[in-house]
C-alpha cells in the first residue's frame, strides 16, 4: 500500500515561533505563582496540583524554546547529523517530568483523602477560571507550531491537559461551595494526575523510538527493500539500516547488489535507487555500499549488520 509523505502545513517561522513561546512562558509563570498562593490560602490541593502542572507547562515551554534554538545549529565534524534531535531530547525530558508530577499528585491526593482539610470554594473557582483563560491563550499560541514538532507538541499537550485540569478545579470549587463536599478536591486531583500520566505514557514511546534509532513509524520497512529491488539492474538490498534521524528526516544505509552484467551502470543504478527512496518514501539521506552479484555477501540478513 503506497505511503504519501508529502504533507503540506502552514509553517510558523522560527522567529515568530520564538516570540509566541516567550509570551506563553511569561503568562504561565505568572499564573503558577497566583495558583500556588491561591492553593495555600484556600487549602485546595487540586489548585496546587493545577499550579504544579502549570509550572511544568512553563518549564516545558522553556525547554522547547531552548531546544528550537539548538536544533537550528548547522552540522559539524562533531555533530554530522546536526542538532535537530535536541527537540526530541527536550520532548523526552518534558514527558518524564509529567510522569514524575503525576505520581507525586497521586500520592498527595491519597494522603488528603486520609486526612481531609477545609477548602475555600470561592477562591478556588475564581483563580481556576483565570487559569483556564491563560491555558487557552497559551494553547492557541502553540497550536499551529505543534503540528510540525514533537517538541512543541509535548509543550502544547501540557497546556491542553492543564486547561482540562482548570475545568475540573472549577467544578470541584463549585461543589464545595454548594454542598461542602471537600472530598471532591482530592478526587479531582486524582483525575488530573491520572490524565497527566495517561497522556505522558501515550506519547513518550514515540520519542524513545526515535532516540533508540527505530525505523520511521509511518514507513513499512519491508516495502522499502521491495521498492528498491524493482529498479532495473538491482538484485536486492541487504544489511539495511533504516532509522529516524529526527522527527522529520529518515535515513537508509544498505548494501546494494547489482545484477550480473549491469556493473557498468552501477552509478546510474545507485542514483535511481536514491531518487526512488526520496520520491516514494521521503528518505533523503541514503548511503549505499555497492556489490556485484557475483561477489555479494553470502547468505546476508536483510536488516542490521555491517
Amino acid at each position: 500500500m503506497p505511503h504519501d509523505h508529502h504533507h503540506h502545513h502552514h509553517h510558523v517561522g522560527p522567529e515568530a515561533g520564538d516570540a509566541r513561546l516567550i509570551g506563553a512562558i511569561a503568562v504561565n509563570m505568572a499564573l503558577t505563582v497566583a495558583q500556588v498562593l491561591g492553593g495555600i490560602f484556600s487549602g485546595s490541593l487540586a489548585m496546587i496540583a493545577d499550579a504544579l502542572h502549570n509550572f511544568s507547562d512553563a518549564i516545558s515551554l522553556i525547554i522547547a524554546a531552548v531546544a528550537r534554538r539548538i536544533a537550528r545549529r548547522p552540522a559539524s565534524a562533531d555533530m554530522p547529523f546536526g542538532y535537530a534531535r535536541a527537540e526530541v531530547v527536550a520532548a523526552l525530558v518534558n514527558y518524564t517530568t509529567l510522569i514524575v508530577i503525576g505520581l507525586y499528585l497521586v500520592m498527595e491526593a491519597i494522603l488528603r483523602f486520609l486526612s481531609p482539610e477545609p477548602v475555600s470554594g470561592w477562591m478556588v473557582v475564581i483563580i481556576a477560571a483565570v487559569a483556564l483563560a491563560v491555558d487557552l491563550v497559551t494553547a492557541l499560541l502553540t497550536w499551529s507550531m505543534a503540528k510540525d514538532s514533537v517538541n512543541i507538541r509535548a509543550a502544547f499537550l501540557h497546556n491542553v491537559s492543564d486547561a482540562l485540569g482548570s475545568v475540573a478545579v472549577i467544578v470541584a470549587g463549585t461543589l464545595i461551595l454548594l454542598f461542602g463536599w471537600t472530598w471532591v478536591d482530592p478526587l479531582v486531583t486524582l483525575l488530573i494526575a491520572g490524565y497527566i500520566l495517561w497522556m505522558a505514557f501515550a506519547e513518550i514511546g514515540g520519542v524513545i523510538h526515535i532516540l533508540m534509532l527505530g525505523s520511521p513509524p509511518q514507513l513499512a520497512p519491508r516495502e522499502v527493500l521491495e521498492e528498491a529491488a524493482q529498479i532495473e539492474g538491482v538484485d536486492g538490498l541487504h544489511k539495511a539500516h533504516l532509522w529516524q534521524i529526527d522527527e522529520r528526516n529518515a535515513a537508509l544505509q544498505a548494501h546494494l547488489v547489482v545484477r550480473e552484467g549491469a556493473w557498468g551502470q552501477a552509478d546510474t543504478i545507485k542514483a535511481a535507487v536514491k531518487e526512488r527512496m526520496k520520491a516514494r518514501f521521503g528518505i533523503a539521506h541514503v548511503v549505499l555500499e555497492m556489490e556485484c552479484a557475483h561477489h555479494a555477501c553470502a547468505a546476508p540478513q536483510d536488516w542490521g549488520g555491517s
